[in-house]
């Protein structure tokens, strides 16, 4: 009851806030559990979505959301609670296990998890190749993919940036993607990696986005050795005398 009570409370002010266009709303399945699967430009997304969507949907949130101390701690822990978000180990293995054992209960009880497939946040506005964590899902519980695009929310919230500017969004949801269920012993990694490409390539056709077949995660990896590099090359250079 909170989601919607949080959603009712702040939709107002958000909804003026990003001015959010939506469309496919009919791609979303009335009942029965489906998977929403989106890119990700800025903290803000998992904050639209459930703004524009008929349906309550749970998101997976990062452990140390549930582990702070004190009163900001609990307050932390009660607030992502509330609003239908569930801690993950983002450090992998068998930590995440635990969490994808909840995505699974989630859509078996026939209610929407979503998720963003590359990961992380996109660190240039480009969609990165995604996990397979999500088809892997989607075949152990026979769930279909509902592919979404959010534009707009990274020029409205730069990275490091708290609060978002005024400004416009839009919502796309894409045509569902029917997956049969398969038993875990019984996947290959090809039919994995297989459906994770069309997953991608569903999000990037509505994006627009511009896709990078490596990891996310690779690339800010990449890109913060480069900024290094280019600081310490900056600061090795001699002082010109004018």
């Amino acid at each position: 009851m909170l989601y919607w009570f949080f959603v009712k409370l702040i939709g107002p002010f958000a909804r003026r806030r990003l001015s959010p266009s939506v469309s496919g709303l009919e791609n979303i399945p009335a009942r029965g559990g489906a998977i929403i699967a989106s890119n990700h430009l800025a903290v803000i997304d998992d904050g639209l979505l459930p703004l524009v969507s008929p349906r309550m949907i749970h998101f997976m949130g990062k452990s140390e959301y549930f582990t702070g101390k004190g009163f900001k701690g609990a307050f932390k822990k009660w607030w992502f609670t509330s609003v239908g978000v569930f801690p993950v180990d983002r450090s992998g293995g068998s930590k995440s296990l635990g969490a994808l054992e909840t995505a699974r209960h989630i859509l078996e009880s026939g209610e929407l998890f979503g998720i963003h497939p590359e990961g992380t946040r996109s660190p240039d506005g480009r969609l990165y190749r995604g996990h397979t964590g999500v088809a892997r899902l989607a075949f152990e519980t026979g769930m279909p993919i509902v592919p979404a695009a959010l534009v707009g929310t990274r020029e409205l919230q730069k990275p490091g940036k708290i609060l978002p500017s005024k400004g416009k969004t839009k919502v796309r949801f894409g045509q569902p993607i029917a997956v049969p269920k398969i038993p875990e012993d019984q996947l290959t990694h090809e039919q994995i990696r297989s459906l994770t490409n069309r997953m991608m390539k569903s999000i990037a056709d509505l994006s627009g986005q511009e896709y990078v077949d490596i990891y996310a995660q690779i690339a800010k990896k990449d890109m913060a050795a480069r900024e290094s590099q280019g600081q310490q090359q900056s600061e090795s250079k001699p002082t010109q005398d004018r």
